[in-house]
């Protein structure tokens, strides 16, 4: 995966995805066109990646839209072109897209967790570490910023913030041009910015 080694940059959000052991991701979409069952490798390497991704953006949808990501991606995968895209950002492309069917769920969510710092999937994810840390995360200003930008920026800002992906990845996951994941990013980031500094001032003034 080309994310796993260098340093961050600018465009590319440091990785915490290890390389994975034994085949390929490439060779194993490759393999399970005539075994099916190979697929499987593909959920238990990156099914933990894109449920923590699914959680934060929809909560408790999280485990719906994981089964039904990984049933699309079943059924393209002799679509898949491995020239375009890695499977990863391949995956959370289709993620990402299931979640615009849930977008009023999305924003209720960080609605919920800007007014009260209940997030309504708690009780669903009361045992997960990562649910739990999301969600403290994504109190106050923070939720109100997400909940206030568009569903194409807040993608892009999510998939490259919390999906760990690109530019280049994000363009290709979202079938857009690399520019307008540029422009999309800085206006996520510029809104979200405006939102945050007055919340960030009263804290600094306490």
């Amino acid at each position: 995966m080309p994310m796993a080694d260098g340093p961050p940059s600018p465009d590319r959000p440091p990785s915490l995805h290890a390389l994975p052991s034994g085949p390929g991701d490439t060779e194993l979409i490759a393999r399970s066109v005539a075994e099916p069952e190979q697929f499987a490798a593909l959920f238990d390497r990156h099914a933990a990646a894109v449920h923590r991704y699914l959680g934060r953006r929809v909560g408790e949808l999280a485990d719906d839209l994981l089964s039904e990501t990984f049933l699309i991606a079943f059924r393209r995968r002799t679509a898949y072109r491995p020239e375009r895209v890695d499977v990863r950002p391949w995956l959370l492309g289709i993620a990402t897209n299931l979640v615009h069917a849930h977008a009023r769920a999305e924003r209720r969510r960080y609605r919920a967790l800007a007014r009260t710092g209940a997030d309504p999937a708690a009780a669903h994810a009361s045992d997960d570490v990562h649910a739990r840390v999301d969600a403290e995360a994504l109190r106050g200003p923070l939720a109100a910023a997400l909940a206030g930008l568009a569903g194409r920026d807040r993608d892009v800002l999510l998939l490259f913030a919390w999906g760990q992906l690109g530019y280049e990845e994000i363009a290709v996951a979202l079938d857009v041009p690399i520019g307008t994941v540029r422009s999309r990013l800085n206006r996520a980031r510029r809104q979200t910015r405006a939102v945050l500094a007055p919340a960030y001032t009263s804290e600094v003034d306490r």
